[in-house]
């Protein structure tokens, strides 16, 4: 039985995958709590931005414009934080593949050195049995009894 397990390489591989995949949700999170906090400093600067109540039309006309931009701002970046949530998702999935790929991997290599453990006790096995056997023969070959219990039975 080979006591190396030769996919060694391809767990390290995959467990660098999922490391990647999950390097990119958590920068894809920060992103998310950035485009948060640009909504909510935007949206402060809109309610900051009160339409004047006098002074002449052009002045209102210019402040209303200002509001109605400084809102398009907020819109944007409320679609920021969409786009990073939906992109967040993504990543999120691709991490679950990562993990579930790499698990594959590992449930391989468990079984392979189950598999060397029960071959190593076999063997272990076989030789104490060969050791036994030998050792009978031996004592047989010498004229030497077996052991016995004090019931006087055969052991």
């Amino acid at each position: 039985m080979n006591r190396i397990f030769r996919l060694t390489p391809v767990l390290r591989a995959r467990k660098a995958q999922e490391d990647a995949a999950r390097g990119e949700l958590v920068q894809s999170r920060q992103e998310i709590r950035e485009a948060q906090a640009l909504v909510k400093r935007r949206q402060l600067d809109l309610v900051g931005q009160d339409a004047p109540s006098e002074g002449s039309a052009r002045a209102m006309v210019a402040a209303l414009v200002a509001r109605q931009s400084l809102a398009a701002g907020v819109f944007g970046a409320q679609r920021m934080v969409t786009d990073a949530e939906e992109a967040e998702r993504g990543k999120m999935a691709a991490l679950t593949d990562a993990a579930k790929r790499r698990r594959a991997v590992e449930m391989l290599s468990e079984r392979h050195a189950a598999m060397v453990k029960a071959n190593d006790l076999r063997t272990d096995q076989a030789n104490l049995d060969e050791l036994a056997v030998t050792s009978k023969a031996r004592n047989a070959a010498r004229g030497v009894a077996a052991p016995s219990d004090e019931n006087g039975s055969d052991a």
